[in-house]
């Protein structure tokens, strides 16, 4: 069987989870919050949706913002704090994790881009690298203070200091909502679409 044939299978199998009702804009798991707080701002549910590799479900997620967008361009220009939550659907292994993210920022990102957060880029791979694996049902997440930078969270606890810029924050945002997102139907869904 050719690995046309096997996308082919997945690709069908998908359109029968649909087709029976399965959705993947509407996170299966955890329900968000219709709003959260940052430091002193009350950020709005943007979106929430879940994200499938092949057939598979591997989070739920959901994206905060000062006010709603509907596009990329619009996300990336907003100015103000901004988080994103999580909560794995399957255990993963956490390197594998981190090293999606990164691999995601480098789809969406310039080589100058990368090479300027290389250290931020570092520390996102030694969070999730400092434990073997997320269980079901552990949450985790990041959010941006202007001026303070991204913070990491798992399991609600901050995982060191600030890094970085909003520049850096919206190479993360891009792993979901750039030009090569993780999941297009998912970017859909995060965009409130």
């Amino acid at each position: 069987m050719t690995s046309l044939d096997l996308r082919r299978r997945a690709f069908g199998a998908l359109l029968l989870l649909l087709s029976a009702g399965a959705s993947i804009a509407e996170p299966a798991g955890k329900r968000f919050e219709p709003t959260a707080k940052v430091e002193d701002a009350t950020l709005l549910l943007n979106g929430a949706g879940t994200r499938y590799r092949a057939i598979f479900k591997v989070y739920d997620m959901a994206m905060y913002t000062p006010r709603k967008v509907s596009t990329a361009q619009e996300l990336l220009a907003l100015p103000g704090p901004k988080r994103l939550d999580f909560v794995a659907l399957r255990d993963v292994n956490s390197t594998d994790i981190g090293l999606a993210f990164v691999q995601g920022m480098r789809a969406n990102a310039t080589p100058e881009q990368t090479t300027r957060y290389l250290t931020a880029t570092s520390r996102l791979i030694e969070i999730f690298s400092s434990r073997p694996k997320l269980l079901a049902g552990q949450d985790f997440g990041m959010q941006f203070v202007p001026g303070k930078g991204t913070t990491f969270f798992i399991q609600g606890e901050a995982q060191g200091a600030p890094v970085a810029d909003a520049e850096f924050f919206n190479m993360v945002l891009n792993i979901w909502v750039g030009p090569s997102p993780a999941d297009p139907l998912l970017k859909d869904a995060l965009l409130g679409q």
